[in-house]
């Protein structure tokens, strides 16, 4: 409940009230014998009390209200009933072991201590003062100063009474629940009540906060809703706490009897300046897409950003082709059964898969390439034709989920699609799937990972908070293949297509470009992905063509922060 709102509803009841109809107010008189209550009724007149009346009403109601005779000060309002009951219920859930009200004198302020809504104009708050103080009633300050047992803190506060005068010549209080405390209206109740910390605020690795970057807004709400708004008893504070009658909306603290124990920030594996420099870098672009950065060691999610930020959170649930950054995984299979780098593997021009002509992003055959050549410079066509020679129809999925977990269910702590690739009936079928395309669907999550598995040998699935469960992959890459993988995906970046990339990589890193063919789309889809130190990207552009044009730059920018502990 906003305090700067709650002042100006208080304010504006107790000016509407003193500024006129009390004519509706009946008491019975004070008479001892009460036999003429029918025929003299007591009501408010429209002369204001002077300041002498005023006064001493104000200093007789606070005066019976201090020594708990809630009687005598109901019977000093000019409605007992209502006072009566207010007053006795504040006694009963409040439960003041003593209260001191000391009058303050006359004020022109509506409302000391609190506003409703938002502050008022200078001329809308002359006006309420002027009506306030105006022909039927007069306002006193007074300071409360109420005490508990077990604490030895008092709850002290300002507070304002309307005095008007009655017929029968005597003051009487108008009564109002902001009587009771200014920010207490009609439609509230007050008591004391257990209150829990604050949900944990969320942050990054290094305690910073991360409100304030748009692609984390989604995450940030889940955790929020998923927080819990109470805690165990052994937790618990207690509080006066004004709080809505019906018991639907917020409720506010007004004095705190005890501190709840504190909740603990919840630290997430993120990294605000990782993350501020991906969300830099995908706007940058202009396009559609998505941007993921992992530690290798840990598997901890350091930064994600994806555009437009209004959309889909394409950087963990896109389901897309990966194109050539796929060769990773094809070229640790061709590995791991038998080829070595230096193997011949021919680049032709073209190739036939499934009735349709392969080609690659460059013209004219290359019969002299290698593996090496064949991945720094990124042959469809070579790949194709060697995976068709060595490799089985499973042999891509089943290297992808025993090695780099891609196939197992991640939890990452954040709704995500896991990278398929679908086990095809015939090597027709999975020669597509050796480029990245065909059946395969992956986002800059799985790619991410990919790359991070590479560069620490073990397969660490992406998580977004420490300690998380983490699902394990079956085995490792042999030493030698993963040596030889490492090497291609280094030299792509020093003569392949990965050093076209401005700016330019950190050295040492290790890179794979991606230009992926989408359906009912006239342009390709960049896709990058890399790792430099213990860091690993990967990420996507919509339309935006070679790898190293958009996904690559973007990646780039990334690895440039790197990774700072």
């Amino acid at each position: 409940m906003n305090n700067g709102a709650k002042i100006g509803i208080a304010s504006a009841a107790t000016v509407l009230l003193l500024a006129g109809g009390y004519g509706a107010y009946a008491l019975v008189s004070g008479d001892s014998d009460g036999k003429d209550a029918a025929k003299k009724p007591r009501t408010v007149v429209s002369e204001p009390p002077s300041p002498e009346l005023a006064a001493s009403g104000a200093k007789a109601f606070l005066d019976a209200w201090g020594k708990g005779d809630l009687f005598a000060a109901a019977k000093l309002t000019d409605d007992p009933d209502k006072a009566q009951a207010a007053l006795q219920a504040f006694h009963d859930n409040v439960k003041p072991s003593a209260v001191h009200l000391t009058v303050g004198g006359p004020t022109t302020a509506p409302s000391p201590a609190a506003s409703k809504s938002a502050a008022p104009s200078a001329s809308a708050s002359a006006s309420s003062t002027a009506a306030a103080a105006g022909p039927t009633g007069v306002l006193e300050s007074f300071k409360a100063s109420l005490e508990f047992a077990g604490t030895g803190s008092p709850w002290n506060y300002d507070g304002v009474l309307g005095v008007v005068k009655m017929s029968d010549g005597t003051a009487a209080v108008h009564w109002a629940p902001t009587v009771i405390h200014p920010k207490l209206d009609a439609t509230e109740t007050i008591g004391v009540k257990p209150v829990f910390a604050a949900p944990a605020a969320v942050t990054d690795r290094k305690g910073k906060p991360l409100a304030g970057y748009a692609s984390l807004t989604g995450l940030l709400n889940q955790l929020k809703a998923a927080a819990p708004q109470g805690g165990s008893p052994e937790d618990a504070g207690t509080a006066v706490v004004i709080s809505p009658a019906s018991g639907n909306g917020p409720a506010e603290k007004v004095f705190t009897l005890k501190e709840p124990k504190p909740v603990p920030n919840l630290k997430l594996t993120l990294d605000a300046d990782l993350q501020a420099a991906a969300e830099s870098a995908v706007a940058a672009q202009g396009k559609p897409g998505s941007l993921v950065a992992i530690e290798p060691s840990t598997g901890g999610i350091l930064a994600y950003a994806f555009s437009p930020t209004t959309g889909q959170n394409r950087a963990f649930s896109g389901a897309t082709a990966p194109g050539s950054t796929l060769k990773v995984l094809t070229a640790a299979a061709l590995l791991e059964a038998g080829i070595t780098p230096t193997t011949s593997m021919p680049c032709p021009e073209t190739t036939m898969v499934t009735g349709k002509s392969i080609a690659n992003d460059f013209k004219g055959a290359h019969p002299e390439y290698t593996l090496t050549d064949a991945f720094i410079n990124s042959c469809n066509t070579s790949f194709i034709e060697k995976g068709k020679d060595v490799l089985k129809a499973n042999s891509l999925p089943s290297l992808a989920k025993d090695v780099f977990g891609i196939g197992l269910v991640w939890k990452t702590g954040l709704s995500n699609f896991d990278t398929d690739i679908p086990v095809e009936s015939s090597m027709a079928g999975a020669a597509s799937e050796f480029i990245g395309q065909g059946k395969v669907r992956a986002n800059p999550l799985g790619m991410a990972s990919i790359a991070a598995t590479v560069q620490s040998g073990v397969f660490k699935q992406p998580i977004l908070v420490p300690g998380m469960d983490q699902v394990k992959a079956a085995r490792t890459l042999s030493p030698d293949a993963l040596s030889s993988l490492r090497s291609l995906m280094t030299q792509t970046v020093k003569s392949g297509t990965a050093a076209a990339v401005k700016p330019a990589l950190p050295a040492g890193s290790g890179a794979k470009t991606g230009t992926a063919e989408v359906d009912n789309s006239a342009d390709a889809n960049s896709w990058f992905t890399a790792y430099s130190g213990d860091l690993a990207v990967a990420a996507e552009f919509q339309g935006a063509g070679h790898g190293s044009a958009a996904a690559g730059p973007a990646s780039s920018k990334v690895l440039a922060v790197g990774n700072r502990k």
